[in-house]
């Protein structure tokens, strides 16, 4: 029976990154947001823009997504030593970036079918009304842009001294929605001076699909990003080639079989497979691995090999 303290042997699974000013400033955008999104839903009703309609319902979805965000934020934080979560709650920051990003993709869908239905009905526009009120949108965006830049690409400081860039997927998430407010009220603005000095109204519908088009595709990135995390997808082939070929390296070390998947924004979990002639303990392969910062958490599995030589299943021989 053991009679002394395991401390030595344990390790904390939080791989979570709190973002304290990113949560701080995603709150601020979030109240900015509401006051323009019923400002614009109130103007582009009453003053008929669809493209300005459009843009404060756009403003009313991404609202949805930064309250995601800071839920995310504050539900990593109170569950960050939770041990029901395997390896911490790292991974609840991407869920929000992917929920962010299932939102958008929504909301860029139902503003092509508004306006498409507005090509065929068209509306009467009070533009000077709705310029206004397109141009405070648009100035709002650029104060909550302003807000969130640079918040959701920042380093990180690891216990090896070396400074981590990553990708705060749940902050690039508001920040793509605060980018896509922008854009629309940019387009809306667009299509009510040509409207208003041109007698194009036709352009206000199109400018308003045009915008959801670009938006899609900004969404489509996030959830490419967000989603091979979650689906343990997200570690480059050339990388698993790089821990292998350091242990292999040594003596007559074979890796057999290697799983190295994300567990945070910054963090990675390794299970490596090692069969040798050699074994040594566990410590001794998980020094081998010291330049991979990135790697948190290691379980190495050592298999003493007693044949000669030991064939491993891709044919070749230790």
């Amino acid at each position: 029976m053991h009679i002394h303290t395991l401390d030595n042997w344990q390790h904390g699974h939080d791989f979570s990154f709190i973002h304290e000013k990113g949560e701080r400033r995603t709150l601020q955008v979030l109240v900015l947001t509401v006051i323009t999104m019923a400002a614009e839903i109130f103007a582009g009703s009453v003053y008929g823009s669809m493209a300005l309609l459009a843009d404060g319902w756009h403003m009313g979805t991404h609202a949805a997504a930064f309250a995601i965000t800071i839920f995310a934020y504050r539900y990593s934080k109170k569950h960050a030593a939770d041990r029901r979560f395997t390896f911490g709650t790292g991974k609840v920051s991407v869920l929000g970036g992917f929920a962010s990003a299932v939102v958008l993709g929504v909301v860029a869908f139902l503003m092509i079918i508004e306006s498409i239905h507005r090509l065929f009905d068209p509306r009467v526009i009070h533009f000077n009304e709705a310029i206004a009120v397109a141009a405070l949108g648009l100035t709002v965006n650029l104060i909550c842009a302003g807000l969130l830049h640079g918040h959701h690409s920042h380093g990180h400081e690891d216990g090896h001294a070396h400074t981590h860039h990553h990708t705060d997927h749940n902050i690039r998430g508001a920040y793509l929605h605060v980018i896509a407010d922008a854009l629309t009220s940019v387009l809306a603005i667009i299509a009510l001076l040509f409207g208003k000095y041109f007698g194009w109204n036709w352009l206000d519908p199109v400018i308003g699909i045009v915008g959801a088009l670009v938006i899609i595709r900004w969404a489509l990135g996030l959830l490419n990003d967000t989603s091979s995390i979650l689906l343990d997808n997200h570690i480059e082939p050339e990388q698993n080639r790089k821990i292998k070929q350091v242990i292999e390296s040594v003596s007559d070390n074979r890796v057999s079989d290697i799983h190295v998947w994300k567990v945070g924004p910054v963090d990675y979990a390794a299970m490596i497979s090692i069969v040798t002639h050699f074994p040594q303990n566990p410590e001794y392969y998980k020094e081998l691995l010291h330049d991979f910062h990135e790697i948190s958490h290691v379980t190495v599995e050592v298999n003493h090999c007693q044949e000669a030589p030991c064939m491993l299943p891709d044919g070749k021989n230790t």
